[in-house]
């Protein structure tokens, strides 16, 4: 009896926990509704970093969505809105930031290690290859040709 006491109170306190990550946004326009949708595709979690503000249930992301709402209602243009973000958290908030010598990393970053990559993996496949195309001795041609021979009788 106490333990169902007990299990039923930890489920109640889950589902309380739950509930309370939820956060509603409210928008008078539907114009201020849909800026609000676009810019939390566009902006990143800084938490996560695969997932975008809307997507996010990370405290930070949380705390940009109601910044970017209170940007929003307090009728900021797209660009002071990207302003404010990228000077407060950087280009790398942005998930298409723009190219520039302190982005490089971020753009060319990807193709640079598949690059090194390839040529690694070319460089040590020619190793291998050299070091199998070596040929054979008289002596060791000779035991070949005998296995095989041994082999065709059985």
């Amino acid at each position: 009896m106490i333990k169902q006491f007990f299990a039923s109170l930890l489920l109640f306190g889950w589902v309380v926990i739950a509930q309370a990550a939820i956060f509603a946004f409210d928008f008078d326009d539907p114009k201020k509704e849909a800026r609000f949708m676009q810019f939390s595709a566009e902006l990143r979690c800084l938490v996560c970093q695969n997932q975008t503000l809307a997507d996010s249930n990370a405290g930070l992301a949380l705390d940009l969505r109601k910044e970017l709402y209170r940007l929003i209602n307090a009728e900021a243009s797209d660009k002071e809105i990207k302003d404010f973000m990228v000077s407060r958290y950087g280009d790398f908030v942005l998930y298409n930031p723009p190219i520039k010598a302190t982005t490089y990393l971020l753009w060319f970053g990807p193709f640079l290690l598949v690059s090194i990559g390839l040529i690694l993996m070319v460089r040590v496949s020619r190793k291998v290859g050299q070091q199998t195309t070596q040929t054979l001795s008289a002596e060791d041609q000779q035991r070949v040709q005998q296995l095989l021979a041994e082999k065709k009788e059985n």
